[in-house]
């Protein structure tokens, strides 16, 4: 987590790009370092950046062409993975659950979002690499009271074991590799294998998936984030 937040922002509509812009401008902890009308420009521009220029953080709008936000997600999750991504959407759709796990996506937040929970999603996702509003609350519920959404979420041929569930609750908490094997007095390198099997077990791309996995199953509890 860096001491000021580095924000790109990726919308085919100006309007909102300068809004955005505007509305981030008196937020001292967050500056946008990058801006982009469309998916391709985007990711020649990031080509180009140094690490320190680097973003933190990119809002990427879900209805733009000639690549729509999803197909961008996937490039720059492939290519970026340590880059946190906040999807905007004029459209409000459950069906975004599983592409926040799949993809790796840290936060949904629909277009009319008041500036608190603009501000507070970009900081909670730099601090925890997750953001859940009451509505993402509500479809976490939905998801673990109907074993089908579940299933079709995570296609897990195996169960997790007892100890990649401590080093998953450990993961959620935000503790390093090391931090983990003190915890549990193993090696970091074995923390690392168990933090790739776990998630070549639940098919997801990252940490955000780990977490959204965790809560989904009740092995960590939504309270604690």
């Amino acid at each position: 987590m860096s001491s000021q937040i580095k924000l790109a922002l990726i919308d085919d509509e100006q309007l909102i790009l300068e809004g955005v812009k505007m509305l981030l401008s008196n937020e001292k902890n967050i500056s946008v370092c990058l801006t982009s009308d469309n998916g391709p420009d985007f990711i020649e521009q990031l080509e180009k950046l140094s690490e320190e220029n680097f973003p933190d953080i990119a809002l990427v709008d879900v209805q733009m062409k000639p690549m729509n936000g999803f197909e961008l997600v996937e490039i720059l999750k492939e290519k970026y993975p340590e880059l946190k991504i906040i999807i905007l959407s004029s459209h409000y759709k459950t069906s975004i659950l599983g592409y926040m796990v799949k993809l790796g996506v840290s936060a949904f937040l629909p277009k009319n979002s008041n500036k608190k929970i603009f501000i507070e999603a970009i900081t909670m996702v730099d601090k925890n690499g997750v953001f859940f509003t009451p509505e993402d609350h509500q479809m976490l519920f939905t998801y673990m009271n109907s074993t089908a959404k579940k299933k079709s979420l995570f296609e897990t041929e195996d169960e997790l074991s007892e100890r990649e569930k401590d080093v998953v609750k450990l993961i959620c908490q935000e503790f390093t590799n090391n931090e983990i094997g003190e915890k549990l007095f193993i090696s970091p390198r074995t923390v690392e294998s168990h933090r790739q099997r776990i998630l070549e077990k639940i098919g997801a791309k990252n940490t955000v998936g780990i977490v959204i996995y965790a809560i989904v199953n009740n092995i960590y509890s939504l309270e604690k984030i």
